[in-house]
């Protein structure tokens, strides 16, 4: 499938709900730190919502929860791939997506073979603490040279603004969490995000 060229980036169910009837098609899922039984029901919910209107879900990091409810999509930070079982994954039919922040990082993602990969973060983000300082847009450039055809997701920082920028230095998509999730009001932003990147 050609990618949408909008990812927005969850952590939970209800999100992904306000999202998909949108027009939203390609959504993750990412849920820290939870029970397994609240991971299970928020995949499954998000799952349900996602085939209802014909969108893909992208579960993060859970792989074994992703093969027991049939996900189609799973993504993987380098501290996964640690412990994920790459070949369950696999006999699956799960499509990969991998985070990477180096050139070392970007070779072992490479190994997988993977249907997309993210590089990040491309500006200062405030989701989450981080070793790697911003990437910049020269950092997709090269990136985009070294893949070739596989889609590139540009992730950190992202908001409407800078999409463009993002897109013209070569990636194929960008992801968005609190540029959408902070705002005054997220279905109207999500609307623009949309506008952006039709």
């Amino acid at each position: 499938m050609t990618l949408p060229r909008f990812y927005p980036i969850f952590d939970s169910a209800d999100w992904v709900a306000r999202a998909v009837p949108l027009g939203v098609r390609l959504v993750q899922l990412r849920i820290k730190d939870r029970p397994e039984q609240t991971l299970r029901t928020e995949i499954s919910t998000a799952l349900g919502l996602c085939r209802s209107y014909g969108a893909a879900l992208v579960v993060n990091d859970q792989w074994q929860l992703a093969i027991d409810l049939g996900a189609e999509w799973l993504h993987l930070g380098q501290e996964d791939l640690d412990v994920a079982d790459i070949p369950a994954i696999r006999r699956a039919g799960l499509k990969l997506g991998v985070s990477t922040h180096d050139r070392s990082e970007l070779d072992r993602a490479l190994a997988l073979a993977p249907d997309y990969i993210a590089l990040g973060p491309i500006y200062p983000t405030i989701l989450k603490k981080m070793k790697w300082t911003e990437q910049g847009l020269d950092r997709l450039t090269e990136w985009k040279g070294v893949i070739g055809d596989i889609p590139l997701c540009a992730i950190g920082g992202m908001t409407i603004t800078r999409a463009p920028g993002a897109f013209a230095a070569g990636a194929d998509m960008v992801a968005a969490v609190t540029d959408i999730t902070l705002n005054a009001d997220p279905e109207v932003r999500l609307g623009d995000w949309l506008k952006v990147t039709a």
